[in-house]
Order: C-alpha cells, then sequence, then structure tokens
C-alpha cells in the first residue's frame, strides 16, 4: 500500500508538470512565433513546473527522498530555477529588447510583467542569498526568515505572472499548476510554523528542513 501511494505521488506530481508543457506544445499560437520567443515561454513553463518541487522536496512530501537528498535536489532544482529564469528573460530580450526594458523598469502597460519582474528579482536575491549564506554567517533564524519571505515573493509573483498572460499555456492546465504551487507553499509555511512551535514549547531550535537552516 505505502509503495502505491508513493507511486501515485510521484506520477501526479510528473503530470502537473509535465501536462501544461505538453499542452503549451499543442497550441496554435506557436506557429505565428519566432524559434527564441518560443524557447522563452518554455523556459517560463518549465520554471513553473520546478517552483512546484521546491516546497514538496523541502516539506518531505516526495517519498522515497532521505532528508539530505531531499536538501541537495532542493539546491539543484533552485540553480536550475534560476538559469530557467535567466533563459525566459533573455529569449524575450532578443525578441523584444524595448518591452523588456519597459518591464524592468516597471514602465511597463501590462500587469503580468510587473509581477514577473518581481518574481525574477526575487528568485535572484534568494540565489544571492543561498551563495552568500556560509561567506557572511547568517544566523540560522535571519536565514529562515529571509529564504522563506523571498520564496513567498516568488510564488505570489510566478502564479500572478503567469495567469494574467494570454498565450500558449492552456488555460486549465495552467490554473492546476498554479494553484498547487500556492497549495504545496501553504501547507510548507503552516508545517514549519507547526515544527517551530513545538520545538519552541521544548526549549529547542528546530533543526528540521536542512534547506532553510
Amino acid at each position: 500500500m505505502q509503495r502505491l501511494r508513493a507511486i501515485l505521488i510521484w506520477a501526479a506530481v510528473a503530470l502537473a508538470i509535465a501536462v501544461p508543457v505538453v499542452m503549451a506544445a499543442t497550441s496554435p499560437l506557436l506557429a505565428w512565433r519566432q524559434p527564441v520567443y518560443i524557447a522563452a515561454g518554455f523556459a517560463g513553463i518549465v520554471a513553473m513546473g520546478l517552483l512546484l518541487l521546491q516546497p514538496l522536496l523541502i516539506d518531505g512530501f516526495l517519498p522515497g527522498l532521505p532528508p539530505r537528498l531531499s536538501r541537495r535536489i532542493h539546491v539543484l532544482v533552485g540553480s536550475t530555477l534560476a538559469a530557467a529564469v535567466i533563459a525566459h528573460v533573455a529569449g524575450l530580450w532578443i525578441t523584444s529588447p524595448p518591452d523588456v526594458v519597459d518591464a524592468l523598469l516597471f514602465r511597463s502597460p501590462t500587469p503580468f510583467s510587473v509581477w514577473g519582474v518581481i518574481a525574477m528579482w526575487a528568485v535572484f536575491a534568494t540565489a544571492l542569498l543561498a551563495a552568500m549564506r556560509r561567506r557572511v554567517r547568517l544566523r540560522p533564524r535571519l536565514w529562515r526568515l529571509g529564504h522563506i519571505s523571498l520564496a513567498v515573493v516568488i510564488v505570489a509573483g510566478a502564479v500572478a505572472h503567469a495567469l494574467l498572460i494570454e498565450g500558449t499555456m492552456e488555460m486549465v492546465s495552467k490554473v492546476a499548476l498554479c494553484l498547487l504551487v500556492v497549495a504545496a507553499t501553504a501547507k510548507l509555511l503552516v508545517d514549519l510554523r507547526r515544527r517551530g512551535n513545538r520545538a519552541t514549547s521544548r526549549g529547542a531550535i528546530p533543526q528540521r528542513d536542512g534547506a532553510l537552516r
């Protein structure tokens, strides 16, 4: 029974990530797009899928992964997420530099651009925070607060960005993926708070969730 549960969980996560990509690949709008623009769009879709994995890895939701391995994969996925965001923005820059400049300067008339840029900078800030953590010797509590706060900004910005765009992503699969990202992040926040409260009541420092430690 436990083996079946593990298979179902992994299958559900794989489908949640793969279906939006496959559905986007069948969009008729692709016929009117440049190859670089298409690649940039799919980099954004992949980034949304990776965003779903991050809270699941930290929360220990994915069966069969020891905590240490989950933390390592979380770091790897975070780096891949940052690379996907860079590819997304770079592709859009190649196809339309003025639009990207307006978005980066918050001058774009389209609301989805603002949310996308906010999420982008939060992704880069998270990567910088992780890279500088040991060098500046951040305290565990400060590290957790900064990392979690930025994660919330990333999720909020990315979900708003995706939902406001009417593009190649199919609506039902896009909404489903966004809802799963929000739900997984909310569950992680609740679980972290619960663990913190239990540890505080015992007079101990929470040692769970190593990537946030």
